[in-house]
């Protein structure tokens, strides 16, 4: 079949006010480029004129300014899911100006097949080509972009040769229930399914040329105290292996976005005594590059390549050493609970807040405010072999503790929280009652300006399985918001 060649504004003429729009992509990298501005501007157009206009976005995780951004901005959203790191969109959403739900993301493909977030009616893939009978190879994330193919009426390609990932990605769409098997994925580096998305070619209404690399990712360098987080971490993981809690020939690990985990990957690569690792997770970043040519990582299975332009170039540069070493995976696979229960990973996530009985608050801040969402989190902490989770053990210049009598929203209970880490230290909370938990996280985990005043806080709480004093425990919260400085708590007021 012959496609049509149009321009991105032509493109965005296909999509209409209350429309469902899914994407490809898994945070920036693998999203489409040009057509989604496109209906930012349709929706200045028809809201200058009186007109509605807004659309549902349905995507495979976050995404940049180039989406999120530009369409809050145009106030072109209505609905959007699953997670979001854009400062733009985050505002609105918190704002109440637009409705956002908040998924695990092994959930985000299998909730639109079964029609919980309504009809998909174009999807955007951005892909390095597709061929005349339907088979799209996409760029540098696998996401739920098969999904949205099959659900959409329309399908947009923007084909962007500046990627080269052929050859990379595992497309496997499980079943639904009541014809549902297993995942067949019995090692990280197993391949199950297609090199490529197959999409009805009758549905592609056309083909938009782009050359532009991903939004470019940026994190911060690694601090004394990340670095800390990241060596404690490291040392646990081989205290485990030294007593044959975790076995001799390794397993799996699942490593979350960001310092910190960039920081554990790097501690990691110093620890001679660990063999050479798998991963298997739902981003890779720049450090995991590095691990595999150091001969420290053997398989990098993700759904996104979630790289700096300069790593992802330096990929591109060397495909004969990386392409049989990458896997780029449907999220609904990377993150599926069978086959991280299957493979025993070893999962690293990072916490807003940790509560003094193993509770994490991996999504809102002060209960309230949005910040990206749950995320993979929640995947991966119930099912893994051991989870683990890490944060500074205060924010704001010491003002905040993240060790806390109570989370303020729970996104993970005590009962999936295995391990909390800080600079301070490892709480290894596996077979501890509460108030044995209590202890290890005040004296392993928590900052020393705030010890005593969480040993004080247990003195003042009602004796049960779990000590409370309820209205006392959330009491350093407002005290922050009254004085700056949850330090300032006096608990004698909750006697």
């Amino acid at each position: 079949m012959n496609y049509r060649i149009i321009t991105a504004q032509e493109a965005a003429s296909y999509i209409n006010n209350g429309d469902g729009v899914g994407i490809s992509g898994f945070t920036l990298s693998g999203t489409p480029k040009t057509v989604l501005p496109e209906v930012a501007k349709r929706a200045e157009e028809a809201h200058a004129a009186g007109k509605p206009f807004k659309i549902n976005l349905y995507t495979g995780a976050s995404t940049g300014d180039s989406i999120d951004g530009v369409l809050t901005r145009a106030k072109a959203l209505n609905f959007r899911a699953p997670f979001i790191s854009n400062s733009t969109v985050r505002d609105a959403i918190n704002n109440k100006e637009i409705i956002y739900a908040d998924l695990h993301l092994s959930l985000m493909a299998q909730d639109l097949r079964y029609g919980y977030l309504g009809k998909v009616d174009v999807a955007i893939l951005e892909a390095i080509d597709i061929t005349p009978d339907g088979k799209v190879y996409l760029t540098t994330a696998g996401g739920i972009g098969q999904t949205v193919a099959n659900l959409a009426d329309r399908i947009i390609i923007e084909r962007n040769t500046y990627h080269h990932t052929i050859g990379m990605h595992d497309v496997y769409e499980p079943k639904d229930p009541p014809y549902r098997t297993e995942i067949p994925i019995y090692k990280a580096s197993d391949r199950i399914g297609k090199p490529y998305v197959q999409v009805d070619p009758k549905k592609v209404v056309g083909i938009v040329e782009v050359c532009m690399p991903n939004e470019q990712v940026v994190f911060k360098e690694l601090d004394p105290v990340t670095r800390k987080i990241g060596e404690n971490v490291a040392e646990f993981i081989l205290s485990d292996v030294r007593c044959g809690t975790i076995p001799a020939t390794g397993l799996p690990i699942q490593s979350g976005i960001g310092n910190v985990a960039n920081a554990v990957l790097k501690a990691l690569e110093n620890c001679s005594e660990l063999p050479p690792l798998d991963l298997y997770s739902e981003v890779l970043q720049d450090s995991v590059i590095e691990l595999m040519e150091a001969g420290r990582v053997n398989t990098g299975s993700t759904c996104s390549l979630s790289l700096s332009q300069e790593c992802l170039q330096h990929v591109y540069d060397n495909l004969d050493f990386f392409r049989d070493r990458l896997i780029l995976r449907p999220s609904e696979i990377s993150n599926h609970p069978e086959v991280i229960r299957r493979l025993g990973l070893i999962a690293m996530n990072t916490a807003i807040a940790v509560d003094l009985y193993g509770c994490v608050n991996s999504s809102h801040i002060g209960g309230t405010r949005l910040m990206n969402g749950i995320g993979g989190s929640g995947d991966f902490a119930r099912n893994a072999y051991v989870s683990i989770f890490m944060c500074p053990s205060t924010q704001k210049g010491g003002a905040i503790t993240s060790i806390v009598p109570m989370v303020t929203h729970a996104d993970h209970t005590e009962h999936d929280v295995r391990v909390v880490a800080t600079e301070w230290g490892v709480a290894d909370l596996r077979g501890k009652g509460p108030d044995e938990r209590a202890k290890l996280l005040i004296e392993k985990c928590a900052h020393p300006d705030y010890r005593n005043l969480l040993w004080d806080y247990l003195k003042i709480s009602k004796n049960g399985h779990v000590s409370h004093n309820v209205a006392a425990a959330l009491a350093l919260n407002t005290v922050y918001e009254r004085e700056g400085d949850m330090r300032k708590i006096e608990w004698s007021k909750y006697l």
